[in-house]
């Protein structure tokens, strides 16, 4: 008999939901033999909208879909789950400092971190919606009996970016890119290290002599990507950040081929001078066993100290926003 897997989305009738849901309720992060449960979480007037989506999941008939769940409440959605894709949050409009961003979207981690200690013991937490770094930092301080372990901040998607911007500056796929690692903050002051990347096992360094564009468009490119997007196309990523969601979910359930790692937003154990406790993107392998490991001994130069540095500094800044909301 296939096991069963629980999962959890916030926010499961906006755009990032509706482009995530049927992947999930496919099997695809967990593989043939495992069948889905999805508990869907949304705010109250978007519980109609919700309704039709999941009338599109019973359309598709999808074999190893077990159940779905749809509440307004996070205890329900939240209870005995193993998996939870918090993407809900209060987008950041027009003339909204960051800060004010935080403060609003603060107390929705509160309530959703109090609620996880009803999730099953192996638990596995997903921050997506923004600031995600602050946000899981809150969610985790607010979880009763979960380890701070278990949650993640995304920043598969902006490794993804980083990826793609290699490949296509050296004229390969992105499969030929190894070895990318974004450092820091889910935000504009991300580093996306080439310096540690491979492309067919060199280093990118070496195999792209333009090091000026390394250093410089290259890091602005994959920074500045969301606001990119939201220019062109007039709404945020949601296809691309729902396809990094269930990357995420796929490399944290699976052992790290050796060699190799993925970025994620973890709390910092130190590594790296970084303050311990910070939800900050590190280099991890994962063992396929429901734990990870931050990646350590890799070389940075004065110049990407810098970086990481800087990017620390924004989310010791944003942790001062929410200091209040950080119970135990």
């Amino acid at each position: 008999m296939s096991k069963v897997v629980k999962v959890a989305v916030t926010g499961a009738a906006g755009q990032i939901g509706y482009a995530l849901l049927f992947r999930l309720a496919s099997g695809q992060p967990f593989g043939p033999d495992t069948r889905v449960a999805l508990h869907l979480l949304e705010i109250t007037p978007a519980l109609k909208a919700l309704e039709g989506v999941v009338m599109e999941l019973d359309d598709c008939a999808f074999p190893l879909l077990d159940n779905v769940v749809i509440t307004d409440d996070a205890n329900v959605a939240f209870d005995g789950i193993n998996w939870a894709l918090l993407v809900g949050a209060k987008p950041r409009t027009k003339g909204m400092e960051r800060g004010d961003l935080i403060r609003d979207n603060g107390p929705i981690f509160v309530g959703q971190g109090k609620a996880l200690s009803r999730a099953a013991s192996d638990l596995q937490v997903l921050v997506v919606g923004n600031p995600a770094n602050t946000n899981a930092l809150i969610a985790a301080h607010n979880a009763d009996g979960v380890p701070k372990a278990r949650f993640h901040a995304m920043t598969r998607l902006d490794e993804n970016r980083a990826y793609s911007q290699l490949a296509q500056k050296a004229g390969v796929t992105v499969n030929d890119v190894s070895n990318v690692t974004i450092w820091g903050n889910h935000s504009a002051t991300q580093y996306p290290d080439a310096e540690n990347a491979k492309i067919n096992g060199k280093p990118a360094y070496e195999v792209i002599g333009h090091h000026e564009w390394l250093k410089g468009e290259f890091i602005t490119t994959v920074q500045n990507r969301g606001a990119a997007i939201i220019a062109a196309r007039g709404a945020s990523s949601a296809a691309s950040a729902a396809n990094a969601a269930l990357d995420h979910v796929g490399s944290m359930s699976t052992k790290t081929p050796d060699g190799n790692w993925f970025s994620a937003g973890v709390a910092s154990d130190g590594s790296y001078g970084i303050e311990e406790g910070l939800i900050f993107s590190f280099p991890v392998t994962a063992d396929g066993q429901g734990s990870y490991s931050i990646v350590q001994g890799l070389p940075l130069s004065d110049w990407a100290k810098e970086k990481v540095k800087a990017t620390e500094a924004e989310l010791q800044s944003e942790k001062a926003v929410v200091a209040d909301l950080l119970q135990g």
